[in-house]
């Protein structure tokens, strides 16, 4: 069975970390006219819905939701990074934006959901994974999923097949594009990585399937195996770690290291820890980040445990009111220096509409960021396997699929902008 060790001891940080626990971080404002109005319409729009329509929207609820926060309590409570019922960033991290900014993010809420969809359908690629796994190259399966081979060892990460990333079946962001295969189809892995608790990287029905399917164990920051025994994964099939704490796992040293970031399934928040990943094999080191705003620590992880031979960091879902939680483009480029990574393939983009920035503006931003900075990106098709000890080109696929809102009327209700066919 595999086994974990402590390597450092880092003490407690300071600092807020609060969002909203769904997909999209979105603030508690205060009380105004308008926030009444759009929740008595929300309401209204609920109480609209058949009968069977509310049971289907409730259906799995509880379960979806995972553990109670007294049930976290026994698990959590020792770290070093939990303090006053929750975990914390080591560095400040702002619950709310400035009040200068409410009211634009507010109208953002309001007006700006379509912004981020796709103009056409998104290619699609079907990998052809070989029996036996390589020494270095990954398969992107869109967002922040992917499947690693590090010297001869299958790592699977924040795995999302699921149609909604929500606790509902009706609500929440749904896919931009399927499932490229299906996870029946995927070969047997060494581990499966979990950077954090939200539903666009903890998907039940995925968990589910990887129980059913898989014989790996779950490697997860502390925490989210209370979810996972929940849901019924067996004990023996889960470790979790604190942050610079490793797990050996298939001739691979797998390491827990700090994120920016903030956890929670519902209204209880930071209750579980998050975090990202150093992958590292005798040969060759991969750093997995997860969702995370710019920190200062990926230096420090960098000078510890890097170089990189790849760096998988998050560039969409970003905005102005969210910054120290999620990066933009410009500041992924800047990690993957601080980390000193080789290669940099982008995650956290193109699969949900997160947030309000155009579907194709985090990989312009990225490219044109990674040419300021001599950075060699590798941007697959989702579903498409690269092998990184000789990677490709890159080849601009995304252009032709464009953003919903470029072709559109500039005196269309937003609400009414449709991909184009």
């Amino acid at each position: 069975m595999p086994t974990a060790t402590r390597r450092l001891a880092v003490g407690p940080g300071k600092g807020a970390s609060g969002w909203d626990a769904g997909v999209v971080p979105f603030p508690v404002f205060r009380r105004t006219h308008r926030t009444r109005a759009m929740r008595r319409a929300a309401l209204g729009a609920v109480l609209a819905l058949p009968l069977g329509g509310i049971a289907r929207a409730a259906w799995g609820l509880p379960v979806a939701l995972g553990a109670h926060p007294r049930q976290l309590r026994p698990t959590v409570a020792g770290s070093p990074h939990f303090a006053d019922g929750r975990f914390h960033n080591t560095v400040p991290t702002p619950v709310l934006p400035p009040a200068s900014a409410r009211a634009g993010l507010l109208r953002q809420i309001h007006e700006g959901r379509h912004v981020g969809l796709p103009g056409r359908p998104i290619p699609l690629a079907r990998p052809d994974l070989p029996a036996e796994a390589a020494d270095l190259a990954v398969t992107w399966f869109g967002h922040s999923s992917a499947l690693l081979e590090i010297d001869g060892a299958r790592v699977l990460v924040d795995p999302v097949w699921g149609e909604r990333v929500s606790p509902s079946p009706v609500f929440g962001p749904q896919r931009l594009h399927p499932a490229p295969v299906p996870f029946s189809t995927l070969p047997q892995v060494d581990a499966v990585l979990i950077s954090h608790d939200h539903y666009d990287h903890l998907d039940l029905p995925t968990v589910r399937a990887i129980v059913r399917e898989q014989d790996a164990p779950f490697v997860v920051p502390l925490g989210i195996g209370v979810h996972l025994r929940f849901w019924g994964v067996p004990e023996d099939r889960i470790i979790e770690l604190d942050w610079d704490q490793e797990a050996k796992v298939a001739g691979l040293t797998l390491t827990c290291t700090e994120a920016r970031h903030f956890s929670g399934r519902f209204f209880a928040r930071n209750t579980t820890l998050w975090a990202s990943w150093v992958i590292a094999g005798p040969r060759h080191r991969t750093f997995f980040g997860g969702d995370t705003g710019y920190t200062p620590a990926f230096a420090g992880i960098g000078a510890r445990l890097g170089p990189f031979d790849l760096t998988l960091l998050p560039i969409g879902a970003y905005n102005e009111a969210w910054r120290a939680m999620h990066m933009d483009p410009e500041e992924a480029v800047r990690a993957h220096g601080d980390l000193g990574g080789r290669v940099l393939l982008p995650v956290h983009w193109a699969t949900f509409n997160l947030a309000f920035h155009r579907w194709a503006e985090p990989i312009q931003r990225l490219c044109a960021a990674a040419e300021r900075s001599d950075v060699r990106l590798v941007v697959p098709l989702p579903g498409q396997r690269v092998d990184l000890l000789a990677p490709p080109p890159v080849q601009d696929w995304w252009t032709a699929v464009g953003s919903a809102v470029d072709d559109a009327d500039p005196t269309a209700d937003p609400h009414e902008v449709t991909p184009r066919s």
